[in-house]
């Protein structure tokens, strides 16, 4: 072999030791299996809107097709079971008006007062009960639409209706300026003769003699919840309500023979709105 068959032989040797070396440079250097188990990073919960609150708190103001102007007022306090039902317990307290109570005005002393009326009727109405949302609105505008049922006793409330009698005139025949004038439970059969029935006497006049009728009720509704804060309640509670007590609630007593049972009833159905506002924690 001669010199050149040498040095050709050498590069050739040469060219192929540095392909090599390039190719294994520019290989991937294979990833290191994992030791154990590999475990996969779940993303965050963020909590909803639904779920950022546990507790409601409502105040409303009553009317219903029992009551007078406005028939009363409640609180009811909610607290969350899931996304859709609530539990609550409330407490209403109304007044109850009779339908046939009718106004006398007194022509000499221009006070005015109630035939026959025999007792203010007032009810305590303490309930359980559920609410489910049906129609849940937007975080932050729209209407929320609620389903609501509950349960519980009535206490009615009869407080004696007082007027003031002149009974000074009563017995003179006429009104004068050193009158006697007394404040009494209304008997329609004792103070027969209206003319010296000076003025009804101030409300509670009669609250030592109030009477207490147990009863219970039953309530379905509708509320209709607007706002835009998730921490503001406001809107408004339509719905019915059945009503029974153990007695008739005797709200008129008109004289024999007259019949005290065709003016005062034991049962109570009615129709009902309250508008409320209100708080969530």
């Amino acid at each position: 072999m001669n010199k050149t068959h040498v040095i050709a032989a050498g590069c050739l040797v040469l060219g192929l030791a540095t392909a090599g070396r390039s190719a294994r440079a520019q290989a991937p250097s294979p990833t290191p299996a994992p030791v154990g188990p590999t475990f996969q990073a779940a993303p965050l919960a963020m909590p909803s809107d639904e779920q950022s609150y546990r507790r409601e708190t409502v105040f409303g103001i009553n009317f219903n097709t029992q009551g007078g102007l406005i028939g009363g007022v409640n609180v009811r306090v909610a607290r969350v079971l899931d996304e859709r039902w609530l539990r609550f317990w409330s407490l209403e307290g109304v007044s109850f008006k009779n339908p046939k109570e009718q106004d006398v005005t007194n022509p000499y002393t221009g006070g005015s007062f109630k035939r026959y009326k025999s007792n203010y009727a007032f009810a305590l109405r303490p309930s359980i009960g559920i609410q489910r949302i049906l129609f849940r609105k937007a975080a932050d505008a729209g209407v929320q639409v609620n389903g609501l049922l509950s349960a519980g006793p009535s206490l009615g409330l009869l407080m004696p209706y007082h007027i003031s009698f002149d009974y000074t005139a009563q017995q003179n025949g006429a009104f004068g300026p050193s009158d006697i004038i007394t404040d009494e439970a209304y008997d329609p059969a004792k103070h027969a003769n209206q003319n010296f029935i000076y003025d009804r006497a101030p409300l509670f006049s009669g609250i030592g003699q109030t009477q207490v009728v147990p009863g219970a009720h039953l309530r379905g509704a509708l509320s209709f919840e607007y706002g835009r804060y998730r921490d503001a309640v406001a809107g408004a509670e339509v719905g019915f309500l059945l009503e029974a007590y153990t007695k008739r609630l005797l709200m008129l007593n008109p004289p024999a023979p007259a019949d005290p049972n065709s003016l005062n009833r034991q049962f109570f159905p009615s129709v009902y709105l309250t508008l409320y506002i209100g708080h969530r924690s």
